[in-house]
Parts: structure tokens; sequence; C-alpha cells
């Protein structure tokens, strides 16, 4: 099972806004169950990328 289009497309977004700001990708990952990308920077940097394109900054507090 693959990405949807328009989450890969928001994925390279993402990607794209962190390089921007010299920030490393340190893991990321498709999960084939619940088809959602997960994308972490850094403690305080972890963002969840959803089949339809939507994205959100994950909040652990």
């Amino acid at each position: 099972m693959n990405p949807t289009h328009e989450q890969a497309q928001a994925c390279l977004r993402v990607c794209q806004m962190f390089s921007s700001y010299y920030r490393d990708i340190q893991l990321f990952r498709f999960d084939p169950e619940s088809r959602e990308v997960y994308i972490f920077v850094s403690e305080e940097l972890q963002i969840m990328v959803f089949p339809s394109g939507n994205w959100s900054f994950l909040d652990e507090t």
C-alpha cells in the first residue's frame, strides 16, 4: 500500500518547509495499517500527515 497523491504532495511540502529552516528530518515513516505518515524532526516538532493530504503537529503535552 502506498500513500495517496495528496498525502505524498503534503509530505513533500512539509519536508521542504523544514529543510528551508535547516532542520533535519530524523524519522519519516508510512504506516500501511493506519495509512498515516509520521515525520519526526525533534522532540518539539512531530507531524502527522493524513491520507487526505491534511497534516498537523502532534502535541504530546
